[in-house]
């Protein structure tokens, strides 16, 4: 079998790619030093293994040894997983926006020999590929000089700095509650009111934005943001887009119903649900979104778990070549199988005998929840309960005879800083032992295989760790690590996170513009360095950093940290209201800034079970700190039980109040403060 420079990659893409008739290499000095030396352009085609429509270009371009050999011929050919080097693919996706294209994977970018990109796109069907081959090397043979002028115009766009291009300054304001009402209103003009979310396909499942409903709901009271919170998190519960069998959530919905998923699991979206659903819990109590935790949890336990505790990325849409066909179900089959109250059954998921999708296949989805479907038809809901576990039983183990779809399975460092924020949010709320243990072994493989001497590494396969950490580890990784702090209070987790931040301020910060850059300043130079602001499916890495230093800055009394934090969330305040959408997670962590944050400390022998009541309320903008014994915390130092009994103190604006020694005096004194 013929092979390429990909075939000592650990990525699972890249390796897909491995026995393609083209010349890949993955990105390095190796591909980079060709290029010049030939003086050759160079095809830069970055994707992800998940990715339904890369697969569709590899079969029909790139295992074809026609155009194989016209890309060989004329061009270097460089292939990235866009998951290992966000860096590159931040940099080339700009450009290709630069170039007023639509962007999206699989991303072609031609470059010219040192790097500079000229032409662009996503997916080209294979005959306009082979003309975009052959124009592409007619034109850099015969038109060079304005290749190379296009190149270096698109070069200084890359480059421009983040106050020129979005205009951020400095906006000291304070935001109240009309400024988020504005927010809200700006959000609410794209709602679908009907079914949740927003009113276009595709619809992804965007946890940022409907977390800072939550949020402006908590601080506010606006009932339309909780019922369109309420709607969207049911919507999205009951439709295609979550596994109603196995758990968890699609990437997102082809539809505006929430039904025809694109059937990839993604470790990033389903770490952040978990996050979304318990915090929803927590504010209203809706048994669904707890029901929502625990079966994801357990897809995550199951199903993208590695055998020493890290998180894989990734299960593909396809199996056996198609989309879905993992998930979905005919009838034939379902009459076959021994099912427990059938007719129930194949009218709480939606079965048709003729289907509800293509070629007469079933997507599960339901239109009610259990208690609202016993309601309705009248039946006992304990009762129904064990005949929906049943059913999920019988299917789950029908489906295990199927072929399963691939795995992606490189552990990511910010992708498990996600998930495991999750696990400790889920165990903070539902004091779920499982969950809590799932998580140590998490944080413990991340200390132990991902972190040397407070730096982290990107990406970690078959036991090699590699790739310098990007912002991204580091935020999710610190913000994960200070929550397991304040769950159990052991804290070793909460000085590698004062660790993990002295490093980012030292190697990613930019004094000049008050945010941090994407790389460090010790990693590969790459033709541009980028920040990233904006937030999207997953929050920006600047505004989880900004919330990190705010919550550790309290915890810590490190009053430069919060001030840091602060400074950042005020270079994009102009923008928050002109567009929440892009900066909703920034918006969230702007009620950290605007609002007083409550410093709970708890000390006595009680710590722990103080802490479960306490987390049992939803408290927006607090930040706890505990111990049974000494501590040399600021927040604890001195302080402890009171007669051996356990006591509660509660600061704010650097001013604390008498201790408490039980929590409804605490949660009558925060109320009322």
């Amino acid at each position: 079998m013929q092979s390429n420079k990909l075939q000592s990659e650990t990525s699972p893409y890249l390796l897909q790619h491995a026995h393609n008739p083209v010349d890949w290499y993955p990105w390095g000095e190796e591909a980079l030093s060709k290029a010049k030396q030939e003086d050759k352009p160079i095809i830069l085609s970055i994707g992800y293994s998940a990715c339904h429509w890369c697969h569709v270009m590899e079969r029909e371009s790139f295992e074809d040894d026609n155009v194989a050999e016209q890309m060989n011929k004329s061009f270097i050919c460089i292939k990235v997983d866009r998951e290992e080097r966000p860096d590159i693919d931040q940099i080339y996706m700009d450009a290709v926006h630069a170039m007023g294209l639509q962007g999206g994977w699989p991303l072609n970018v031609v470059l010219t020999p040192d790097g500079k990109p000229f032409y662009g796109g996503t997916y080209f069907p294979k005959s306009r590929w082979i003309e975009l081959l052959y124009n592409i090397d007619i034109a850099f043979k015969e038109n060079r000089d304005k290749i190379e002028e296009s190149a270096e115009g698109f070069g200084l766009s890359l480059n421009r700095s983040e106050l020129e291009k979005y205009g951020l300054a400095i906006n000291n304001q304070k935001l109240d509650n009309q400024h988020y009402d504005q927010m809200f209103e700006h959000l609410a003009k794209s709602f679908d009111y009907n079914l949740g979310g927003n009113n276009k396909a595709p619809k992804f499942p965007m946890p940022c934005v409907w977390l800072f409903l939550l949020r402006y709901n908590a601080l506010t009271g606006n009932k339309a943001a909780l019922n369109h919170l309420n709607l969207t998190l049911k919507k999205m519960a009951l439709g295609g887009i979550y596994d109603q069998i196995g758990g968890g959530f699609a990437r997102y919905s082809t539809d505006i119903e929430w039904f025809a998923p694109h059937f990839e699991k993604m470790l990033y979206d389903n770490g952040q649900l978990v996050s979304l659903y318990t915090e929803a819990y927590q504010l209203t109590g809706e048994q669904l979104y707890k029901d929502i935790v625990y079966q994801t949890i357990e897809f995550i336990e199951s199903e993208l778990t590695s055998p020493e505790s890290g998180f894989y990325s990734a299960l593909d849409a396809d199996s056996e070549g198609e989309e879905g066909k993992f998930y979905v179900w005919k009838y034939p089959e379902i009459e076959k199988l021994d099912i427990l109250q059938k007719e129930w059954f194949l009218k709480y998921y939606n079965i048709q005998p003729h289907g509800t999708w293509e070629y007469e296949t079933n997507i599960l989805y339901r239109n009610y929840t259990s208690l609202e479907f016993c309601e309705k038809f009248q039946i006992d809901h304990p009762t129904f309960l064990l005949w929906e576990k049943s059913w999920q039983e019988v299917l789950l183990k029908e489906r295990e005879n199927r072929i399963r779809p691939g795995l992606d399975d490189k552990i990511l460092t910010s992708w498990n800083g996600l998930m495991l924020n999750g696990l400790i949010d889920a165990y903070r709320v539902f004091n779920e032992e499982i969950f809590l243990n799932l998580a140590i072994k998490n944080a413990t493989f991340i200390e132990m295989k991902l972190l040397n001497k407070s730096s982290l590494q990107h990406s970690y396969k078959n036991g090699v760790a590699k790739l310098d950490g990007y912002l991204e580890d580091y935020a999710s990784v610190i913000m994960a690590f200070t929550n397991l702090y304040q769950a159990i209070f052991d804290e070793k987790w909460l000085n590698i996170s004062k660790d993990l931040i002295k490093t980012c301020l030292l190697n990613f910060w930019d004094e000049s513009e008050n945010l941090f850059f994407f790389t460090s300043s010790e990693s590969e130079k790459l033709i541009a360095r980028k920040k990233e602001i904006f937030d999207n499916v997953v929050p920006s890495s600047n505004s989880m950093m900004a919330q990190n230093l705010i919550v550790l800055g309290h915890i810590l009394s490190n009053e430069k940290y919060v001030e840091t934090g602060n400074k950042m969330v005020s270079m994009v305040q102009d923008l928050l209201s002109k567009e929440p959408y892009y900066l909703s997670n920034w918006a969230s962590v702007s009620i950290l800034v605007h609002n007083p944050v409550y410093e709970i400390a708890i000390c006595g022998p009680e710590l722990k079970n103080f802490r479960k009541k306490i987390d049992k309320k939803h408290i927006q903008n607090k930040v706890l700190a505990g111990t049974n014994s000494s501590s040399k915390l600021e927040l604890l130092e001195g302080r402890g039980s009171i007669n051996g009994q356990t006591a509660i103190y509660v600061c704010k604006n650097k001013t604390c109040q008498l201790p408490i020694l039980n929590v409804e005096d605490a949660f009558a004194l925060l109320e009322t403060n």
